[in-house]
Formats: structure tokens, sequence, C-alpha cells
């Protein structure tokens, strides 16, 4: 997973392993519960546990259907996560769930609400994360790119996660899609789909983020010929030999940049628009003050995709054999809340961060890093 960086530091060194007592997640709810209302609203803590595994458990321990607990997200195994389920007030009683005890799962609190908790239901998730044998050199260096993030923000890219764990079942994917491969059970095939979309997506990211490299470093008279010699084997849109262009392009104060025909979305919510040549400049603007994030494609049915010049780097990218529904996914995000402290002699650094929903932490120490970020020795 060779993708590009957004920060051109020199590697940091220091280790990280995924574990309960090193990565926390607490899950951030989309909505405030009334307290009262047909379904109990539970707030768990687990570790060594996925959430299939919770609910699972809580079906058999419970007597209820696993179809009959809602979640909102799903959240690591190798982790202390926290995380809100809800159950039908008529299928268990309060009492039940206010005795429960388990040696990795802890009920929290217990409160009340009218609907049942959705897939999504969250704004995002909260993180705490310790590095270990960090000396204060790599501190330091630590430092100057958190500082960066916070006022840049990070490429939102599908993290090792959604690539299985020898990080190809995309391929499986591109197979069903293209008919050479057939998967009974519709869940897992749909799953191999998506992970073939977030394949495309994080290639097309890249790119972009090369490409904003090359238009920072590259004289903007020079551009054109830069890009042919990338590109090869592609006819290069002639607006890029445009002087006044490829001015507005190198005058983006965000490092990563908007080009014409982008799909830009309001953020941290909002409706997606196109940007165009006559706005790039305001639109980056508000980019940079994090108003506005651009998007790139989840290739599929319905989906929006860019014009112009964003059109030209995308469409390398879409697979109309994907019969799924696409849609527009950040880009890029802004981790809130981020704050780092080191404690010289243990030489450890605690990172904490917020981050919306879909977006992976191990993202931010992969940009810290220079290197790929799995959670393992």
């Amino acid at each position: 997973m060779d993708y590009s960086y957004a920060y051109t530091h020199s590697k940091i060194v220091f280790y990280f392993k995924q574990s309960p007592r090193d990565f926390v997640v607490e899950e951030i709810p989309l909505y405030s519960f009334d307290g009262e209302g047909a379904h109990w609203i539970v707030k768990v803590r687990k570790k060594n546990l996925t959430t299939f595994e919770l609910i699972k458990f809580f079906s058999s321990y419970f007597g209820v259907k696993s179809s009959e607990i809602g979640y909102a997200g799903l959240k690591d195994k190798n982790a202390l996560t926290i995380q809100y389920l809800s159950f039908p007030k008529h299928l268990i009683n309060k009492s039940l769930l206010e005795s429960f005890e388990h040696p990795e799962i802890k009920i929290l609190e217990i409160t009340a609400h009218n609907n049942k908790i959705k897939i999504g239901h969250l704004k995002g998730n909260k993180f705490f994360i310790r590095l270990k044998k960090l000396d204060k050199l790599n501190y330091q260096k630590i430092q100057q790119v958190v500082e960066k993030i916070k006022q840049l923000g990070i490429p939102n890219y599908f993290s090792y996660q959604r690539f299985g764990k020898t990080l190809d079942n995309y391929l499986l994917g591109q197979e069903i899609v293209n008919g050479k491969k057939k998967i009974r059970d519709k869940k897992m095939q749909n799953f191999f789909i998506s992970a073939y979309q977030s394949h495309l997506f994080n290639e097309w990211l890249s790119l972009r983020i090369k490409l904003s490299h090359l238009i920072e470093k590259i004289d903007s008279k020079d551009l054109y010929r830069a890009l042919s010699l990338q590109f090869e084997n592609q006819i290069i849109p002639k607006i890029f030999l445009d002087k006044e262009y490829c001015k507005t392009l190198k005058e983006q104060s965000h490092f990563f940049k908007l080009l014409s025909g982008d799909y830009l979305c309001h953020y941290p919510f909002g409706k997606n628009f196109l940007t165009k040549q006559e706005t790039i400049l305001n639109d980056s603007q508000r980019f940079a003050k994090k108003d506005v994030v651009p998007t790139g494609l989840l290739s599929g049915i319905k989906a929006q995709i860019s014009e112009n010049e964003a059109g030209f780097f995308e469409k390398n990218f879409v697979d109309e054999k994907i019969k799924s529904v696409g849609q527009r996914r950040y880009a890029w995000i802004f981790p809130e809340e981020l704050t780092l402290c080191y404690k010289e002699e243990e030489a450890q650094g605690e990172l904490a961060f917020l981050l919306p929903k879909g977006a992976y932490a191990t993202n931010l120490l992969r940009e810290l890093a220079h290197s790929e970020i799995m959670g393992e020795e």
C-alpha cells in the first residue's frame, strides 16, 4: 500500500502496537438520547472483541436476536473501545443490564431513546494512542508535524484494516465486478466490492497528492510539460498551458491543490458542489479555513463524477462495471482537539484527537512515521 504522503519530512521512528492499553477509541453519538422511549441505550466498554463478537455474545446472553441490537459503527478488537448499543425494551429487562458482569465487557451507562441505533448514527470517534520507544529527537520531529496537521489536516485514505490481513481483498472484489468470481454470501460479496471501491479511491487520492507536490515544486510555465511526462500515454488538458490558470493552482494556500471540476463538500456536514475555474482561489481559501473539503469518488451507480481537469485525473479510477451505489467521500479531514504529550523518562508520546466517522486513526500515525502503520510489531 504505497500511497503518497502529504507531508515531506523524513521518517520518524517510534513503536506502536495496537492493544487495549495503547489504543483507546470512544464513539461520539450523532445525537443526544432523550432518556425515554422504546429502546435501552447502553454505553459499553470492551476489549479483545470485535463489535460483531460483542453483539453475538449479547444476543446469546440476553436471548435476543442479533438483528434486534442496534449499533452505529464497528470498533477494533485490539483496542479498548467505548460504543453505544440499543436493545428493544420489550425484549430485555433493565435489571439484567444493570447486573451484567464480564471480564472483557463493562456496561458504563444505561439510558433510553425512542429509536434504534443504526449504522452511521455517530458524529465521529475520540482516540487516545500511546507511542513507545520515542526518543527526544523524534518527539521534536513529531511536534513539528502535529502543528502542520492541526493547520492543514490529513488525507482521508481507507486504512489497512479495510483490505484484510494480506491487504489484497480488493482483488477479489474486482474479480466479482468483472464476473470472474461469484460469492454466495451476498454480504461478503458486497464487502469485497466495497474494498475494491476503497482501493480505487485510495489510488486516486495518492495520485492527487503526487500532483499537488508537483504543482508546488514545478514552475507554472513548466507544468504542462511535467504532466505530459508523468502521463505520457494521455493527452493533457490544454488548460495546463494557461499561465493564469497554473498560477491559480500555485497560489492556493492549502497544500492539496483544487482543480476545476472538483466536487467539494461543506465540512463537517453539507452538500456537494462543483468548483469552477473562476472560483478555485476562493474555494481554496474556504478549504484552508476548514469550511469545505474536496471529495473523492467511491465508484458505482448514481455517483457524481468530477468534471473538467479534475475529471481528467478521476476518470482512471471509475469502474462502470460496479453496480453498487457509488458516492463521494471526504478526500481530506481535519483532526480536532489534537494534542501531543511526551513522557521523556518512559520515552513515550501520547496522542489524543477526534476524527469524523469513517476516518482511520492509523492514517495520522502513517503521516507521522512515513511508513505503513499496521498495528503490529
